[in-house]
């Protein structure tokens, strides 16, 4: 009954999207202005509705990690989107002619958008903006575990947007499972790698393009040259904005055996300095996310591992979690086989660079990487020695705040990208279109005409010419 409801409103949506599938920029433009409006006029609730969800969320961390992606987007495709929206002149062949090609960028029809629970805000509305932008109708899936958010984003979609427009349904798992198998025009997906392959399977069905924003172990390599002081810093702020609960957060930490020691004690110090008001510290999302971070903890001290609290311990916080760092992780513990998405901190010690560059490529390619150092042939190595979605040098998280620089993942940590002009070149077609003429205006000249069958000599002259 479920997916007979969902394939209704699917062709519903379809038909007004047939109706009008070529918006004009100024029809774009003002569906992503509104996105921006219903943001800047409800700030104040949707904070409160995350802060309900995560039980600690400090709404200037949701101002800058959720809200700021937002008007940056919207911004950016302000700015940009006229001339994305240009046809492209393409060279043509000398035998076409004065024939001329050239490419246009037209909408795709349908886009459903499933988006988590870690930044429910920011990762729903900024791919949509990438979609109304390239001139298609959206359908977002919000995730259940922010149920709070989710239903309030819900409810704010369907004030500022008629539902052939931008629409939402919320549910659970199995709500979830009818949507990914919809016969879209392009589904986009942001989680982890496990459900990702489901809904790579589900949307197998349709064929549907799919892109996949996943996750992985993402590195942060400190080199022998790197200040260990501002190093720690921006790892600390990586790793635990958010609770840890962000998808290019530094998994784990590659290091010299020689620095390892000062650099343990500046991880807590800059721990302290950064985070010491619980209330800017955001909780595990629920009991259910506390328990895995309990487990992976557990089961590294029971293989040995070491551990260094980063911050003292509060009781009385719902699903707080003390921020750890880990040494001596043997490396069949869990939490170096899984994404810890979490205020964990394992410490890999390696003997040199050839070493840690080696470590990151014998395993899945990772969303993103983190480099420190001054020494830029160093740099440069590992850059073009490894694969990762994106990088950041000398600190962390940075890369993803760049509009124009694709945003997306490589191998297990995801396919396709988005953010500024590749979000719109993700939800687009490009169409390839020739308009043939012959040389000089002459008809006999134009296109095929020259290699038409029954062949002879002037075939063979032709041959020999294009050679």
């Amino acid at each position: 009954m479920t997916v007979n409801r969902l394939t209704l409103q699917l062709e519903e949506i379809k038909a007004a999207y047939a109706a009008d599938p070529n918006p004009t920029l100024e029809v774009r433009l003002e569906r992503i202005g509104r996105i921006e409006k219903l943001v800047a006029a409800n700030e104040e609730r949707i904070c409160k509705a995350l802060e309900a969800d995560f039980g600690v969320r400090n709404p200037i961390e949701t101002r800058l990690a959720e809200f700021q992606m937002i008007y940056q987007a919207c911004k950016h495709a302000r700015k940009h989107l006229k001339e994305w929206m240009k046809p492209s002149l393409v060279d043509t062949p000398s035998f076409l002619g004065s024939s001329q090609a050239w490419t246009e960028m037209q909408s795709l029809g349908v886009v459903g958008i499933m988006s988590p629970w870690n930044y429910p805000v920011q990762l729903a509305l900024v791919p949509a903006i990438a979609a109304l932008a390239a001139g298609n109708r959206v359908w977002l899936k919000p995730s259940e575990r922010s149920l709070r958010t989710s239903g309030y984003l819900a409810s704010l979609i369907q004030e500022y947007f008629h539902p052939s427009e931008f629409c939402v349904t919320t549910g659970g798992v199995d709500i979830a499972e009818s949507f990914a198998a919809l016969a879209f025009d392009h589904l986009f997906f942001t989680g982890s790698e496990n459900t990702g392959k489901k809904v790579m399977r589900a949307a197998a069905n349709h064929l549907t393009p799919i892109t996949l924003e996943l996750g992985g172990k993402s590195p942060a390599m400190i080199d022998l040259s790197a200040n260990l002081p501002d190093a720690a810093k921006s790892i600390i702020y990586g790793k635990l904005i958010n609770g840890g609960q962000t998808c290019i957060a530094p998994d784990y930490v590659l290091i010299h055996q020689s620095q390892c020691t000062a650099f343990v004690a500046e991880l807590q110090s800059a721990a302290r300095e950064q985070f010491s008001n619980v209330e800017e510290f955001t909780s595990a999302i629920d009991s259910t996310q506390l328990a895995r971070w309990q487990l992976l903890a557990k089961d590294a001290v029971e293989r040995g591992a070491q551990v260094t609290p980063l911050l003292p311990l509060h009781e009385n916080i719902p699903n707080y979690f003390t921020p750890l760092v880990l040494m001596n992780v043997p490396a069949d513990a869990l939490i170096m086989q899984e994404e810890i998405f979490g205020p964990i901190l394992p410490i890999v010690t390696v003997e040199d660079d050839t070493a840690a560059i080696h470590y990151v490529n014998s395993k899945p390619k990772p969303l993103a990487l983190y480099w420190f150092g001054q020494d830029r042939k160093t740099m440069q190595r590992v850059i073009h020695e490894t694969r990762s979605g994106g990088v950041t040098i000398n600190d962390t998280l940075l890369h993803v705040a760049v509009e124009d620089l694709p945003f997306g993942g490589v191998g297990a940590s995801g396919m396709g990208a988005y953010h500024g002009k590749a979000g719109f070149d993700t939800f687009s077609h490009r169409k390839s279109i020739l308009q043939v003429r012959g040389f000089f205006g002459l008809s006999f000249l134009r296109g095929t005409r020259l290699a038409r069958p029954p062949y002879g000599k002037g075939v063979e002259r032709l041959l020999r010419w294009l050679r």
